[in-house]
């Protein structure tokens, strides 16, 4: 029976994880910086969890990271997490957002097509025509907001825009200042409120597209976040992300860790270019990221329940493994061919989950 859960495909992390946030707002007798809901200490803790206060780790990272990255936010810089696509980069400004603002809506999302009135504020046309500028014929965009309320502003793929969009940003993160020229009088010029800052992101494969101004660098602290280093926990993040997923969408397909270790090995090797005893492999240039290893775990588990009899083998990892690394070039399919050629073929003369990924190899073509 699907639960009222399932009616969001996707609940913000203020709201998924409201009892956890209220819990530490309630117990949490530290010093809060000015407009912040939660203190410094109860944010990290609301990152990085506290399995006896009943808090769960919800970024699997380097916790000096971020230490600093939280201290970023009570500076008059902001933050530009930069990385790998796939590291987390996202979900981690979502979760310190809603830990210090209680909200991780106000985004703005880089693209070519971002214009100035998609950050800052728009009008009302319709109202415009009959009563001029006025704040009433003002339609605020997510900066003008969070200037006005104190809160923190995501603003995903900055590196995606164009630079004179970009620096749309240098004066209000240099001056906490948003200047309204339509406007006449106080109401002409917003300052902002305790609580503001800018959470940027940044995938390092897009430094090419954009690059982004000294003066608008000068404004952020860049903070690097890295993919998981310890495959065993990566094993275990694969797993559990993939059975919520599935279980959020009421398929409850029988997922063995074995089969999995298949799977995160795979993208290991890949993401490395070399195999744990030393054997090169040719690295794609397709991500090779814990998210990506989610989302073929998550196709697998679909696969196996809705078109099999619902054990998820190797084959349906092999078959979902498809839309994940076979997408940018041939060259990818060739690479990734070599290693089930030789890497996998090894493996599966040994192990029956490696031979069952192995028969699923035609599913990559020749």
């Amino acid at each position: 029976m699907t639960d009222a859960k399932t009616l969001v495909l996707r609940e913000p992390p203020e709201i998924r994880y409201a009892a956890e946030l209220t819990s530490l707002a309630d117990s949490d007798k530290d010093s809060r910086p000015p407009g912040w809901k939660l203190s410094p200490r109860a944010v990290r803790t609301f990152v990085v969890g506290n399995e006896k206060s009943g808090i769960t780790k919800k970024f699997h990272g380097d916790s000096a990271m971020i230490d600093r990255a939280i201290v970023s936010l009570m500076s008059n810089r902001g933050l530009l997490l930069v990385g790998e696509p796939g590291t987390a980069k996202s979900m981690l400004s979502e979760l310190l957002s809603a830990a210090i603002s209680g909200t991780s809506a106000l985004t703005i999302q880089g693209t070519a097509g971002t214009t100035e009135d998609q950050i800052k504020y728009s009008w009302n046309y319709a109202m415009l025509l009959t009563d001029g500028p006025t704040l009433q014929t003002l339609v605020p965009a997510p900066l003008y907001t969070g200037l006005s309320q104190g809160l923190i502003v995501r603003f995903e793929e900055i590196t995606r825009c164009a630079p004179e969009i970009q620096d749309t940003m240098i004066s209000v993160m240099s001056d906490k200042v948003l200047h309204i020229p339509e406007l006449k009088g106080a109401d002409s010029i917003l300052f902002a409120k305790p609580g503001f800052n800018i959470i940027a992101t940044a995938n390092t494969r897009d430094r090419g597209v954009h690059e982004m101004s000294a003066a608008l660098k000068r404004r952020f602290n860049f903070e690097t976040v890295q993919p998981i280093a310890d495959k065993q926990y990566e094993l275990d993040l694969v797993l559990s992300q993939a059975n919520e997923l599935l279980h959020r969408v009421d398929a409850k397909p029988i997922m063995d860790r074995e089969v999995l270790d298949v799977l995160v090995t795979t993208f290991v090797d890949l993401r490395r270019g070399r195999t744990e005893d030393g054997s090169i492999v040719d690295k794609p240039a397709a991500t090779m990221s814990t998210a990506e290893a989610v989302s073929v775990a998550f196709a697998a588990g679909l696969d196996a329940f809705y078109f099999s009899d619902g054990k998820v083998r190797g084959e349906h990892l092999a078959k979902q493994l498809v839309g994940t690394v076979l997408k940018d070039s041939e060259d990818d399919a060739k690479k990734v061919r070599q290693y089930f050629d030789v890497i996998v073929k090894s493996r599966a003369k040994k192990q029956q989950h490696w031979k069952s990924f192995y028969d699923g190899r035609g599913i990559l073509g020749q």
